[in-house]
């Protein structure tokens, strides 16, 4: 396109707002759109970096989980630790694994606050600056308080990731494949996860092998950085901010286009304009123009957008995902293996194994559909959990029905729930609300997380194994109604499409 057609499709989109003020005109039409439903165009080589390096933030996620477990382990070793404080009490533990994990809650509040106002980019490089941070102080900690300090940092990172990510792969991805990029996410969260546990292993039976195993993932965060600082702020919030903005519009109309230009490739350059110009007037046409309010996080079409994010979230965890894998070791070491040995590798046998089903769900997902990849996996969750209860009351001498029940679990959170439940949440929320609505979600994955994780043992020591698999898999059914008759299929839709036609 050339630069005289280039200015008329800047003036096209001026009209939406006063040419006069900058500001944006009350009048607004149904715009709505159907020529999204037709193949976008876009360079496969472009539309890597704009997921790659965000999901460098979520591989640093997954590999603190695996990491962490083997760095206990030398932590407490008289002869390996390195350090004179080895001697930690099980709340010293139990801080120093759950550290991050409220540092995570930290950070979703943070989001809460300042997404929208420095946008999704700049939220993931301030993210991948306190990975540094923590990675670096919990490497060098002298004492156990500088540790927590370097864990908690380190969880900022983690919650701020968790946040900006999903919104970043899911504004820039072009809609026929957006579920597979935002899926691909969890795919780079299993497989840190999986690099945690192995590189781990190696520095386990090394002196002071914790701090290498924290030392060793510092390249990541400043790669992530390099990266983000490259790539371009999302186009639609950089819509958003010129519809809300009293001035500077055109600048920032232009700017969209030229990130659209970046995050497509050269295929899209005549057609860039015209793109964001429609989707300026789709936001325009849903009042996307007026200044977000806290209360209207409860009210229309958020409300809906987190009922259905918040639902997905909180029975991801409270259908038994982290108990599960934490009793995973005591179900195998039942089926003859040495739990204290094979630890690490059981613990890798597993993450292979939500490596793959996960790559079984990043190919399908976006064929398939999100709601059938839903209702079946979490069918084979029902039927999981159920075989592990009754396990437990009754089949003690099968043992094979407890490992074929948990590998089974397994597979199928990770087709369902693991990718879907974090693709609808990015998806599902108003463009104005998005980054306030995705943080309370993000809030109530890690705060039911850790409550899941804390209640677990008791809870067990209450009821016993058995009945408490059951109790899972009773909340388990209960999330298949949720998801039949409240969560809408977004397969296909480009974001301004769901929040007209799913909310």
């Amino acid at each position: 396109m050339g630069f005289d057609s280039e200015n008329q499709s800047i003036s096209s989109l001026s009209q939406v707002g006063d040419s006069s003020s900058g500001e944006i005109s009350s009048v607004k039409q149904p715009l709505i759109k159907q020529n999204h439903h037709s193949p976008e165009n876009y360079s496969v080589l472009a539309a890597i970096p704009p997921f790659l390096f965000p999901a460098l933030g979520a591989l640093l996620f997954g590999y603190e989980i695996g990491a962490t477990s083997c760095a206990t382990i030398s932590l407490k070793s008289p002869t390996l630790s390195g350090i004179s404080w080895y001697d930690l009490s099980s709340v010293d533990v139990g801080i120093i694994t759950s550290g991050s994990l409220y540092g995570a809650l930290i950070g979703s509040i943070v989001a809460f606050s300042v997404a929208d106002i420095i946008g999704r980019r700049k939220e993931l490089i301030l993210a991948a600056f306190l990975y540094l941070v923590g990675a670096i102080v919990t490497a060098i900690a002298p004492v156990f308080s500088v540790l927590i300090v370097g864990r908690v940092t380190y969880g900022i990172g983690i919650g701020l990731t968790m946040h900006a990510a999903p919104m970043y792969i899911a504004e820039t991805a072009p809609s026929q494949i957006r579920g597979r990029m935002i899926s691909l996410k969890e795919f780079s969260t299993v497989l840190g996860m999986v690099g945690g546990y192995g590189i781990g292993s190696l520095w386990v039976t090394v002196t002071s092998g914790w701090r290498y195993m924290y030392a060793t993932i510092i390249p990541v965060p400043v790669i992530m950085a390099i990266g983000m600082c490259w790539l371009p702020a999302s186009p639609r919030w950089l819509l958003l901010r010129a519809l809300q903005s009293k001035g500077n519009v055109e600048n920032l109309q232009q700017a969209a286009i030229k990130s659209l230009r970046r995050l497509r490739g050269s295929v899209i350059v005549d057609s860039a304009a015209e793109e964001i110009n429609e989707i300026l007037a789709e936001l325009s046409c849903m009042g996307e123009d007026k200044e977000a309010t806290f209360c209207e996080l409860f009210q229309g079409k958020c409300l809906k957008a987190l009922t259905i994010a918040g639902g997905l979230v909180l029975f991801q965890q409270i259908t038994g995902q982290p108990s599960v894998l934490y009793y995973a070791p005591s179900i195998l070491q039942t089926a003859g293996f040495d739990a204290a040995a094979d630890a690490t590798r059981i613990s890798i046998l597993l993450g292979v194994l939500k490596l793959a089903m996960t790559g079984v769900a990043v190919v399908v997902i976006d064929k398939l559909g999100r709601r059938p990849l839903l209702l079946g996996g979490v069918s084979g969750m029902v039927i999981a959990l159920f075989l592990l209860g009754s396990y437990y009351i009754f089949y003690h001498t099968v043992p094979a029905v407890a490992v074929g029940a948990l590998l089974l679990y397994v597979g199928c959170y990770q087709i369902s729930f693991g990718p879907i439940s974090w693709l609808m949440l990015s998806e599902i929320f108003p463009l104005r609300l998005r980054g306030r609505g995705i943080s309370l979600a993000v809030l109530v994955n890690f705060g039911t997380n850790a409550l899941v994780t804390f209640a677990f043992s008791p809870l067990k020591e209450l009821l016993g194994a058995g009945v408490l698999f059951c109790v899972f898999g009773v909340i388990c059914v209960l999330s298949l109604f949720f998801i039949y008759f409240i969560v809408p299929e977004t397969k296909g839709l480009t974001l301004e499409e769901i929040e007209a036609k799913c909310l």
